[in-house]
């Protein structure tokens, strides 16, 4: 008997590890809505409006502006812009998610108008440029195994501003010049929302927001992104997105006599080339 122990605990094992193995194939099973790996390169055709703002205190108290950098400067309202995303699942219901664009635009406007009340020609120039790079990482929890699942994730964003305004104004023979710029960037945590529906394997349609909050400090605000897409597979593993994209980023920065408040919307479609694995 002892002798036929060594057998018969190699031949236990190996049924445990069979078992194993099978009980694993089975949790693996995913919903028919989510990669192993997923992939996004596309493009972003947004519509723009930025508002910088100044407000003064202390002996500049009485000091305020605010300036539509569309409106006022001419800045295009639409822009394309470059947009990448990419998922990993890790087991079938947890996973990283990226995601990456950038806003980029500028303009020089100049102006030529007779002022009877100094009686001369007065021309000046002006020249508006904005920068906005925003990046995010998080970690996701998947909640349904069928067509259907909802995600919550937990994560960081980077976020950088960067706007100047140049001008210069000349009358009689004599000119005067000046800018004025915005700059920052920070790292802020970050909350994720998301649902996936897979009509079938070549169809499926999915939304997801998040959002980012900076308080204290001499810069503040919030960020907001959502989404709301189709996917299109007409190959296994190639396909395309097409998706209505919104954001709106508000930031409030101090400085020793005045604060600013810099508020960018942008909303738009955005078209991904697609890649599942």
């Amino acid at each position: 008997m002892l002798n036929n122990f060594p057998r018969r605990l190699s031949a236990l094992a190996v049924g445990l590890a069979l078992s194993g193995l099978a009980s694993a194939n089975v949790h693996a099973e995913k919903s028919p809505a989510l990669d192993r790996i997923s992939l996004w390169v596309g493009g972003y055709y947004s519509n723009n409006d930025t508002d910088l703002s100044v407000r003064g205190r202390g002996d500049y108290a009485g000091a305020s502006g605010k300036v539509n950098l569309e409106d006022d400067l001419g800045l295009d309202k639409h822009s394309t812009n470059p947009r990448v995303r990419a998922d990993f699942l890790l087991g079938d219901s947890q996973g990283f998610s990226f995601d990456f664009y950038q806003i980029n635009r500028d303009n020089t406007r100049s102006v030529n108008q007779y002022i009877p009340l100094v009686d001369a020609d007065v021309g000046a120039k002006v020249k508006g440029k904005v920068k906005y790079n925003f990046g995010s990482a998080a970690y996701k929890w998947w909640f349904g195994h069928d067509s259907d699942v909802f995600g919550v994730g937990l994560g960081a964003a980077y976020y950088k501003v960067d706007l100047r305004l140049r001008a210069s104004a000349s009358a009689g023979g004599e000119s005067v010049s000046g800018s004025e710029g915005y700059s920052d960037h920070e790292w802020a945590p970050m909350l994720t929302l998301g649902w996936r529906h897979a009509f079938n394997d070549q169809w499926r349609m999915y939304f997801d927001a998040s959002g980012v909050k900076k308080n204290g400090g001499d810069l503040n605000g919030h960020i907001w992104n959502a989404s709301l897409g189709v996917e299109w597979f007409p190959w296994t593993n190639v396909g395309f997105a097409l998706e209505y994209a919104a954001s709106q980023v508000n930031l409030n920065k101090d400085y020793d006599n005045a604060k600013t408040r810099l508020a960018i919307h942008s909303d738009g479609p955005a078209f991904y080339l697609r890649a599942r694995f």
